[in-house]
Formats: structure tokens, sequence, C-alpha cells
């Protein structure tokens, strides 16, 4: 039976395939079609499913009313606009391809990095998909505006509020380093969500470079003596659940970290920092890491 830290990894490395990863929107009406490719806009779009928290909520606020069936997510069920929806996939399950044909979508979206499978299936049997991967903030542009397209929406007012977030982000900010697993140590690097938006924020992720031993792109797994030797400024927690926080200050090295004795370790939520997972998580984490982390605030002992 796994142990706990086991099954937070393995959650944890489904959610970042499911919100982390590289490449920028490609569509498909064959399996075959190359990566590369950009989608041609197609504004007869009127029936949309969406298999991401993100691409759920790009899609509602373009034009909420094409969207017809979204993913079982703790974000989008906290949301008002969602709760008429139908759902088409719960927790770390498969999207249900009864429950999504039944919806006679127009279009399907997923994650290249979890639903390709899914996509070739819904290419079959004559249902158009639409895969994207979001792990930095040029993807995040691209996929809003080849959303806009293909919904024949602005996306002016979303690609403002993206700049909005970054507004007075300072020039210059410490050595970070954000942990996003305690056992075994995990932080992301420079070609990750979080890497990038420490980026805009002018920090120094000490993990920027790191590369190997983790299972999922943009990672690196950290040794305690690694972290020892990098002794981060700051420290950045990601809560991914309960005594996580606890796991992480239950560490041998705790102590003897720099950002521990100056009171500079925040925690701030998977979603905006690792995930991009909504615009509301996005802008909240933004809003931390202005108003907390880089303006010098207290953080936890």
């Amino acid at each position: 039976m796994m142990n706990s830290w086991m099954l937070r990894w393995v959650g944890l490395g489904l959610c970042l395939a499911l919100g982390a990863c590289s490449q920028p929107p490609t569509a498909s009406n064959s399996p075959a079609n190359p990566a590369s490719v950009t989608p041609t806009p197609q504004p007869n779009v009127a029936r949309v499913i969406a298999l991401t928290s993100l691409t759920a909520d790009l899609v509602q606020r373009l034009d909420g009313k094409k969207l017809v069936g979204i993913p079982g997510s703790s974000l989008l069920r906290q949301d008002q606009r969602f709760k008429a929806l139908p759902t088409v996939s719960e927790g770390r399950t498969s999207p249900n391809l009864e429950a999504i044909v039944a919806l006679q979508p127009d279009l399907v979206i997923g994650a290249s990095s979890f639903h390709a499978d899914v996509a070739k299936r819904l290419n079959e049997s004559g249902i158009r998909t639409l895969l994207t991967e979001v792990n930095s903030w040029e993807n995040l542009e691209t996929l809003t505006t080849t959303l806009a397209a293909t919904l024949s929406a602005d996306p002016e007012p979303l690609l403002q509020e993206y700049r909005a977030f970054l507004a007075d982000a300072p020039k210059m900010a410490p050595s970070t380093l954000v942990l996003a697993n305690p056992k075994p140590l995990l932080s992301p690097n420079k070609a990750s969500w979080a890497g990038d938006t420490l980026a805009r924020f002018g920090a120094k992720n000490v993990a920027a470079d790191l590369q190997g031993g983790a299972e999922f792109s943009g990672y690196a797994l950290l040794s305690p003596e690694k972290v020892l030797e990098v002794n981060p400024e700051v420290i950045i927690l990601v809560s991914t659940g309960e005594g996580v926080v606890e796991q992480f200050k239950s560490n041998p090295i705790w102590n003897q970290l720099k950002a521990v004795s100056n009171n500079r370790v925040y925690v701030l939520d998977y979603y905006g920092l690792v995930n991009p997972g909504s615009i509301d998580a996005i802008k909240q984490a933004c809003t931390t890491l202005k108003q907390q982390v880089f303006a010098n605030q207290p953080g936890i002992r």
C-alpha cells in the first residue's frame, strides 16, 4: 500500500501533467497532425467542452454561451458560473467519452500531456479537438488568442488583465526556491509555469537551470544537500494538501536555511503558481508575490 507522501507524489504528477507543460495549442482532425501546427480559427464553433479548469475558465470568459461541458475540478465547483454545466470527468479518471459525445460538441479542448488518447478517439468519431499546454505566460497569451479566434471573440480584455497582473512587479527580487513537494523535494526550473512567473518578477530562481530526476518536464528533484548549497534568501512552499507545510518543516535541514532564519518562507496555493488553474488563481498568486513575498513582508516560522 502506498504511503501518504507517495500518494501525494502521484497526485502532483497528474496535476502537473494536466496543467503545466510546454507546447503551444495544437488542433487536430486526425491524430497525425504535427504538434507545431497552429489551429486555423473556425468561427462556426458553437458547442465547446473543456477538459481542464484553465481552458474552461477561458472559454467561459470569452463566450460563456458556447461552453457545454467541464472537468470535475475544485476550482470550478467553487465558481457559480459553472454550477449548471455537466462534468465529463472527475478526479484522476479519464474523461467519459460517452458523456462527451452525448453533449454533441463542435470542439473539445484538453491537455496534450494527458488527453492525447481521448483526442485520438474523439477525432476518429468526427469530433474536433484542441490540445494545449501552458508553462509560460507566452503560452497563456497564445492560447487565449487562439481560443478567441476559434470562438469569434475578442482576446484583448483578457490580455490586458494578464498585463495588469504583472504590472508593478519588482525588477530585481531575491534568490528564490519554490518547493512543490516535500518528499522527495521537487522544484520547478525555468521551463515551467512557476519558473517563468518567478522570472517575470525578477527573482533569481536558484533551480532555474537544474535538471534531472523528476518525471515531469520543467521540474528537478533536489537533495537536502543541494538545497543547503543554494541556500536561497526566499523559499516558497506549495500547498497541495493538509499537513504539507509541516512535512517541509520536518526536514532536518530546515533550521539551517537562510530563508527560515530571516522569516522569508511563504506558502502559496498550488493553483496559480504551479498549475495556472484559472485566471483568478493566477491573479491571486501574482498579488501575493507582489504584496507579500517580494515586498519583504514576514513569512512563516
